[in-house]
């Protein structure tokens, strides 16, 4: 059964930084790509980043150059390294895992998520 466990998520103020963590397991299938999506209160889930197992990156617009996206495939974790942070960033960020080795900017097309991590900006 695959497992996926963000932590890192906290209050910052804008200008700020965290680094995001998803802890996985279960996962049996050594190609896939691992993403990190998030969704404010109002909102659908957005794209953020994502990575391949060959780590092959891909952020969206509105976090490059501020966000970056990296795994520790022999410990099964991804991170999201988050910088110069804004009000825009609040929202809860999840991890999620597709079972085939290239990436999408679709949540639908992922397989496993997990609970989510909130991240706070104030300005």
């Amino acid at each position: 059964q695959v497992q996926l466990v963000e932590s890192g998520g906290g209050s910052v103020q804008a200008g700020g930084s965290l680094r995001l963590s998803c802890a996985a397991s279960g996962i049996t299938y050594s190609r896939n790509c691992m993403g990190w999506f998030r969704q404010a209160s109002t909102e659908g889930r957005e794209a953020v980043a994502s990575i391949t197992s060959d780590n092959f990156p891909s952020v969206s617009d509105s976090v490059k150059g501020r966000f970056t996206i990296s795994r520790d495939n022999a410990n099964n974790i991804l991170y999201l390294q988050m910088t110069a942070l804004k009000p825009e960033d609040t929202a809860t960020y999840y991890c999620a895992v597709r079972r085939v080795w290239f990436c999408s900017s679709r949540a639908d097309d992922y397989d496993y998520w997990g609970r989510g991590t909130q991240v706070t900006v104030s300005s």
